[in-house]
């Protein structure tokens, strides 16, 4: 091993370095030459030098003998250590695509492995930021995190949303807190010229799915005048902007009994409570109700969490969608446009059309592909890492057969 290198190294097998050099930033555990550098000799979140067979370094990354990812690669080659100033000059980066994509700082900021900061994602609201970290080396990063965040952007809060179920695979605690600034103030998404009311703390995810930003951009077209259904709505991102686009009549349908009343303030917020509507219901039960009673809308939105988290409940989910997406048919009126969202990464962009097009035939019904939907921009799409590119969807003319 060369003297500069100034962290432990974790060395790979011999051939499993191709993947690294070819992109992607992932380690498994089966990947790693225990004998030379055992994964107990290491704590969850150290920093190590990955290194190949021969003892040439790939680059820096962080390790967690405790995960099925047991390293990842922060830094390729060994010239810049993983400190304050790399996650600053990270940010800075992802900074400028974020301003060079929108006029106003409301955006996801960085996108974990695909801005290059694996474990971590920043969502900015104006002058408030809300983190997500995932990983304990990410953890272990968390003050410096913090002071990169401040000095890019000084903002008035920083809220860490570390509540996420797949910390648990990282053997992390859940929490959500302030981690910067105080307390008070309001936080405010900002899109289509609209406003929505965000909680860091106790909303989904970070509080809000900038993911889907350009894809609600589409309903202009399809919406003026229409009556339209927006299932899993949220805090109304759809169906409000919809209503903003001149639907004549949104009803918005959520499980959740927090969302529908932050639905319906953002419904105030915007000026639309003569043509929104916000209940709350299961979405499954709610579309056979809705069946029963031959109601129809022009517009049906699907939009549901993720049915397949893990590829052995591929079977179980898909079938989920084709059910979901049959019910939507159902209550379209003749000539009615779907539109149908995946965010499950297990669930490939050509399954989810098929079960659309299965669940159109078994109902005597024909659909034509309009608009293929994906992503924002602010979400980036790593080509070596596939597990970057989650979001897929479709809007799609049901038509009789």
């Amino acid at each position: 091993m060369s003297e500069s290198i100034e962290y432990p190294a974790l060395y790979l097998k011999r051939g499993e370095d191709a993947r690294l050099r070819a992109g992607h930033l992932w380690v498994f555990s089966n990947e790693i030459d225990v004998a030379r550098s055992p994964l107990g000799a290491f704590a969850p979140g150290d920093v190590a030098a990955i290194v190949d067979h021969r003892g040439k370094p790939i680059g820096i990354g962080y390790v967690n003998p405790k995960s099925l990812i047991a390293a990842r690669l922060v830094v390729r080659g060994l010239a810049h250590p993983f400190d304050r100033s790399l996650i600053v000059h990270r940010l800075n980066i992802a900074l400028a695509l974020r301003e060079q994509l929108y006029a106003e700082p409301y955006y996801r900021l960085a996108y974990g492995e695909s801005d290059g900061l694996p474990g971590l994602v920043l969502d900015r609201f104006g002058d408030v930021v809300v983190g997500q970290i995932t990983t304990a080396g990410m953890e272990r990063q968390k003050e410096a995190i913090t002071d990169a965040i401040v000095k890019v952007l000084s903002p008035r809060q920083l809220w860490w949303k570390n509540d996420a179920g797949i910390r648990a695979m990282e053997q992390l605690p859940e929490y959500a807190d302030l981690g910067y600034g105080e307390y008070g103030g309001e936080v405010v998404a900002k899109e289509g010229g609209l406003e929505f009311g965000v909680d860091p703390v106790g909303g989904q995810k970070t509080g809000w799915f900038y993911d889907q930003r350009e894809n609600r951009d589409e309903l202009a077209r399809f919406v003026t005048g229409k009556r339209v259904l927006d299932m899993f709505s949220y805090l109304g991102g759809w169906g409000i902007r919809a209503a903003a686009y001149g639907a004549r009549e949104v009803d918005c349908v959520d499980a959740s009994a927090g969302a529908v009343e932050a639905t319906l303030r953002n419904i105030e917020r915007n000026g639309l409570a003569n043509r929104v509507n916000a209940l709350r219901a299961d979405a499954f039960d709610h579309l056979k109700a809705l069946r029963e009673a031959r109601e129809r809308y022009d517009v049906v939105i699907l939009d549901p969490p993720a049915f397949i988290k893990r590829r052995k409940d591929f079977k179980e989910g898909s079938l989920a969608y084709r059910r979901l997406n049959e019910l939507g048919m159902q209550v379209l009126a003749r000539d009615g446009i779907l539109v149908t969202c995946s965010c499950s990464h297990h669930m490939p962009r050509q399954a989810l059309l098929d079960g659309v097009q299965q669940g159109a035939r078994h109902l005597d019904r024909q659909v034509q592909m309009l608009v293929s939907l994906q992503q924002g921009p602010d979400h980036p799409v790593h080509p070596a890492i596939p597990e970057t590119d989650y979001l897929k969807g479709y809007i799609l003319r049901v038509l009789p057969a």
